[in-house]
């Protein structure tokens, strides 16, 4: 329970505490907007790491070579925990914006900081608006910024894997990036398992191997999004399971 309230607290003091960076970095941005996203991406990646460092986690990662470094690329995971996104975003090596619900956009302070790392806000009931967040996340990589979506649309409340929604994967197709399979286990034992506590938890993230969309063949270039799932699967039962056991 400690380290909840400590989590809280300090989550709560930084969004107060950097209401006036905000109004800084939204004059960089008319600017410089390069300039802008590095810093804003330095600030949120700040918070982030003490979250962790608060939380006791202990993380572990696999496949970080299989990121491409020349280009923009759409990170696919699976989605257990609040503690994916902030645990995610630390392992990001170039600016980051996240696929999120409508709902977070009217979130004070939060909602400037998810803009200014280029997240974007997504209505899945509103199909017109939701083909504008597409094309707006394919701007985004083709200009070098990566995207990162789960495709499940909600966390998982059983620990399993739901099916993809493949409208997903239009932005890899539309943009010719490759999607990154994330694979991430036991980030709900850290917190929504046992709710409001925080445990210190051993976590895993695994990136895959990239996936070209036009290199898929059959049912697989059909169905990008459940055949990205499968990989996400894969690498969950032969990869990140038995070193989360190792590491227990």
């Amino acid at each position: 329970m400690i380290r909840f309230i400590l989590a809280a607290s300090f989550l709560l003091l930084y969004l107060i505490l950097t209401l006036p960076l905000e109004l800084v970095l939204f004059i960089t941005g008319k600017i410089n907007i390069s300039l802008r996203d590095r810093i804003s991406k330095a600030c949120v990646n700040f918070g982030f790491s003490t979250v962790i460092f608060i939380s006791g986690a202990n993380v572990i990662v696999n496949g970080l070579e299989n990121i491409p470094d020349d280009t923009a690329s759409l990170f696919v995971g699976n989605h257990n925990s609040y503690f994916d996104i902030i645990i995610s975003y630390t392992l990001m090596k170039r600016p980051t914006g996240y696929i999120a619900k409508k709902e977070l956009s009217r979130a004070p302070s939060l909602n400037v900081w998810m803009y200014y790392i280029r997240c974007l806000f997504i209505d899945r009931k509103d199909i017109k608006q939701g083909m504008k967040t597409i094309l707006k996340a394919v701007e985004y990589l083709k200009n070098g910024i990566n995207i990162f979506v789960f495709p499940e649309g909600t966390r998982s409340k059983d620990g399993k894997i739901h099916p993809f929604k493949e409208g997903s994967m239009k932005m890899a197709e539309k943009s010719g990036c490759p999607i990154i399979p994330v694979a991430i286990s036991n980030t709900a034992n850290m917190f929504e398992n046992h709710f409001p506590r925080i445990t210190g938890e051993t976590v895993v993230f695994t990136f895959g191997k990239p996936i070209y969309t036009k290199d898929l063949s059959g049912d697989d270039k059909k169905h990008p999004g459940k055949y990205t799932q499968n990989v996400i699967q894969d690498l969950i039962d032969n990869v990140n399971l038995p070193l989360l056991k190792q590491s227990t």
